[in-house]
């Protein structure tokens, strides 16, 4: 039976239609956007907010190289820190998968097995995506939210944690032939080795990350709007709920268009639309530039001691 698809795939129509209504939006409000240009304190505020957002960069790293022990993958703290800021900017290329790609072909150049590369970048999604879940309780209840996402964390118990591991590396078992060796991967087609207990440590690490990445955000939300009728519990919960659907829609590269227009949503109601949208294109900015600092600075630290080939 042949199944029906969207032309160019659900990827393109929902990043696409996230991107055209956040442009609408742009397009209605440009005058009042374009209004709150920040003043002295505001830049200082927005500068902050760059610094925060390329430490969080660094914090993701920590938390992935933690991951990359848990797996049994005891490779050294720096360079897997410069692999993973260097990659970082891949995320953005068509198909959103590309930074993916690279760590796994890279972690097997340096000896690992292919199966756990794999896992290796789908975990780190998958922690990112609970850690950021269990926030939104500090907005409150919202209608019920904030009792169900921290039960996201059940899925890291073993009985489910194993069985959607199975089903995520059959499904993404094409980041295993982003090179050319992928599809000879010995392991490849074997069966599925379960993971014993569940990764706490890299869990727990990937909290500060969200720490520095909100705290960036919120520079940009006290620069043009402040706390407001919202306050900063109710900001979090925005944030982690948007960001972990640019995380888990599939949409445009990097969440672009889908992180702006589910927190556009959440917050509507009690925050000018004008303002939201200037606190959205400072932190896109913010966090573009913060990546592309980061990726500069391991790549020059990477030519200067501990060159990564790639």
């Amino acid at each position: 039976m042949t199944r029906w698809r969207l032309p160019g795939g659900l990827r393109l129509w929902v990043g696409g239609g996230s991107l055209l209504l956040v442009a609408i939006a742009l397009w209605t409000h440009g005058q009042e956007v374009l209004a709150l240009a920040p003043d002295q304190r505001g830049w200082a505020l927005l500068l902050l907010g760059l610094s925060l957002t390329v430490a969080a960069q660094w914090a993701n790293g920590l938390a992935w190289w933690a991951l990359l022990r848990w797996l049994q993958l005891p490779l050294p703290l720096v360079p897997m820190l410069l692999l993973f800021v260097r990659t970082n900017l891949l995320k953005y290329l068509p198909g959103g998968v590309w930074h993916q790609v690279s760590r796994v072909r890279l972690l097997r150049e340096r000896g690992c097995s292919g199966r756990r590369a794999l896992l290796s970048v789908l975990l780190e999604a998958l922690l990112m995506v609970i850690a950021a879940l269990c926030l939104i309780p500090l907005g409150g209840l919202q209608g019920g939210l904030a009792l169900v996402s921290p039960l996201a964390l059940l899925v890291l118990r073993p009985r489910w944690l194993n069985p959607l591991l199975e089903r995520l590396l059959r499904s993404k078992r094409r980041l295993l032939r982003g090179d050319q060796d992928g599809a000879d991967e010995p392991q490849s087609d074997g069966a599925f080795e379960p993971l014993v207990g569940a990764p706490w440590q890299p869990l727990l690490l990937e909290f500060p990350f969200l720490a520095f990445r909100f705290a960036g955000f919120a520079c940009c939300v006290q620069t043009f709007s402040g706390a407001g009728a919202v306050g900063w519990g109710g900001w979090i919960a925005a944030f982690a709920l948007a960001w972990s659907a640019g995380l888990v829609v599939p949409g445009a590269p990097g969440g672009l268009g889908v992180f702006e227009l589910v927190l556009l949503a959440r917050v509507a109601d009690w925050v000018p639309e004008a303002e939201v949208l200037a606190v959205l294109v400072s932190y896109r900015l913010i966090s573009v530039l913060a990546e592309l600092l980061a990726a500069g600075g391991a790549e020059l630290d990477g030519r200067f001691s501990m060159p990564i080939t790639g």
